[in-house]
């Protein structure tokens, strides 16, 4: 063979079906139109397409099986309008460092200087600034390097989106053959900077963990408990967590920190150290002064994030994967394990009642739920009441957003179950949540994945009802949502449904749904009125 030969050349559809074979992408999420059907010509059989019936729903199923998998996603989207349509959820998919490529279809290119019909004008810029990385190739010959190139990039940690426009005759053009590279971007933090972590950990008297869910995804939970053991600390879950950031049945589990300015530094301002593990510094959703930046208490970040770190307005920032900084970390801890913190105070079960109340709901919803069921939710006025009732345990066993936008919960626990088939993935959702993307429920049924779906109906939008309070705001329009018959939506797109106004029903109602071998929904009617989500527990 000769070495120095030049490769045969292909179409750069052929290039790209291949370059997708060597990296593991041959899961498909998609929503067709005219200028993608020259890729989708002839699909090859070892291919799976997965269709979303709308843009925002796609991108959400896609970055619950990136999340899940721990993989890129490869995801297909028609021009123009139809990324718009997703771009909700790549601003989401980039908060929850969820790894994908994004693929649209394109106008041909001797139709672009005219503005054609389905034309993307500056498509490349359209996704700014939530994506990582895009393009559209000069040149058709490069579409499979930038795909390539797209690819790594959203594989850097912080994982997340990247995006490539390409134009509909692309496809036939001839290139070079890419090859997948080998791709390891993790470095470990600077060693110094981890000496110097553990000697001021070493002298604190009292110090504290708040961990994010940069653990979870990084895989390194194990390594995060056996560090937060060793230091023999309280662990709090950082604001806004969008995964299981520490086991909530440990003893060293404290609680989950409200993205109030004031609530964080009442919980940390008692300690004389605070490591920040896998998450920001932190992130706040209030105004308000945080009394824990100007009291002089060292605060220690170790993340992945650049962008996080450099935000933060105080502390130290140590840059690295966690994999390897969190067992570095605690091999050079000298001092003793401090005594455990006294156990955390436990809500007693909730009663039943007829309405059924919120916190019963997600009780009994716990109790049914199997114990390697994998928790996806979307209720973000019960987020605390699911706390307080739900603990979490396993890790890879939660999922939520991140960036408060609505819309990625049910098509994020699709792509979910589709990672994980033989495991029950349950979707908790509000029902204000539930009408941004419904679709996704009639994905499910063709793909026969085990999704309970649980909607809490409670007639409007609670988190905007309680942050009215909050922010002291009254008569508010466009916050109330009567009529919505969510199972009869369900039915409509082929998925048995229920509703539970009562505690024999939802009793009845979920284990039929836990039982169910496809997707099944339950809602269920709830009281209306919620606490605050920043009210101090």
């Amino acid at each position: 063979m000769d070495v120095n030969a030049t490769p045969a050349r292909v179409t750069v559809r052929e290039a790209v079906f291949d370059l997708l074979r060597g990296l593991g992408m041959t899961t498909v999420f998609g929503n067709p139109g005219s200028t993608e059907l020259p890729f989708l010509d002839r699909w090859p059989a070892d291919f799976r397409y997965v269709l979303g019936l709308q843009e925002a729903s796609v991108v959400g199923m896609a970055d619950g099986y990136a999340r899940a998998t721990g993989r890129c996603a490869f995801v297909n989207l028609h021009s123009a309008a139809g990324v718009g349509h997703a771009l909700g959820n790549v601003f989401t998919a980039l908060r929850n460092g969820a790894p994908m490529v994004i693929t649209a279809g394109q106008q041909t290119r001797s139709l672009l200087p005219n503005f054609p019909f389905l034309g993307a004008t500056e498509a490349a810029g359209f996704p700014k600034p939530y994506v990582k990385f895009s393009v559209e190739p000069a040149r058709a010959e490069d579409v499979p390097a930038a795909i390539a190139q797209a690819h790594r990039i959203a594989m850097q940690r912080p994982y997340g989106p990247t995006f490539v426009s390409i134009p509909s005759d692309d496809w036939a053009a001839a290139c070079r053959p890419v090859a997948a590279r080998a791709w390891f971007p993790d470095a470990a933090p600077d060693p110094a900077a981890l000496e110097e972590a553990a000697r001021a950990l070493d002298a604190a008297r009292r110090p504290v963990l708040v961990v994010g869910p940069e653990v979870d995804a990084e895989g390194a939970g194990p390594a995060m408990v056996a560090l937060a053991e060793r230091i023999g600390a309280p662990v709090w879950t950082s604001p806004f967590s969008s995964r299981l950031s520490f086991p909530e049945d440990h003893p060293l589990f404290a609680g989950h920190l409200h993205a109030s300015p004031s609530q964080v530094s009442d919980a940390l301002i008692g300690h004389d150290l605070v490591l920040v593990v896998g998450a920001p510094v932190f992130t706040f959703h209030v105004p308000g002064e945080c009394a824990l930046f100007s009291a002089g208490i060292p605060i220690l970040q170790m993340t992945t994030d650049p962008e996080t770190a450099a935000s933060a307005p105080v502390g130290t920032a140590i840059l690295g994967a966690l994999r390897l900084g969190l067992p570095s970390l605690a091999g050079l801890l000298r001092g003793e394990p401090r005594p455990p913190p006294a156990p955390r105070a436990r809500p007693a079960p909730p009663e039943p009642s007829s309405p059924v109340g919120a916190a019963y709901a997600l009780h009994r919803l716990h109790a049914a739920m199997p114990r390697d069921a994998i928790l996806v939710e979307e209720a973000p006025s019960h987020r605390p009441t699911m706390h307080a009732t739900m603990p979490r345990r396993d890790w890879g066993s939660f999922f939520t957003m991140a960036s408060g936008g609505l819309g990625y919960g049910l098509p994020g626990a699709v792509g979910v179950a589709l990672a994980h088939r033989g495991r029950r993935v349950v979707c908790l959702i509000g029902d204000g949540s539930f009408m941004y993307s419904p679709q996704a429920v009639w994905t499910a049924v063709q793909e026969r994945l085990p999704l309970a779906i649980v909607v809490m109906n409670n007639a409007g939008y609670g988190a905007m009802r309680s942050f009215s309070r909050v922010l002291q705001v009254r008569d508010a329009p466009g916050i109330d949502l009567p009529g919505l018959d969510f199972v009869a939506m369900a039915r409509g797109m082929g998925c048995p449904g229920r509703q539970a106004g009562t505690p024999e029903e939802l009793e009845d109602a979920l284990a039929e749904a836990m039982a169910a071998a496809g997707p099944m929904l339950v809602e269920v009617a709830i009281d209306p009125v919620i606490p605050s989500l920043y009210d101090k527990k």
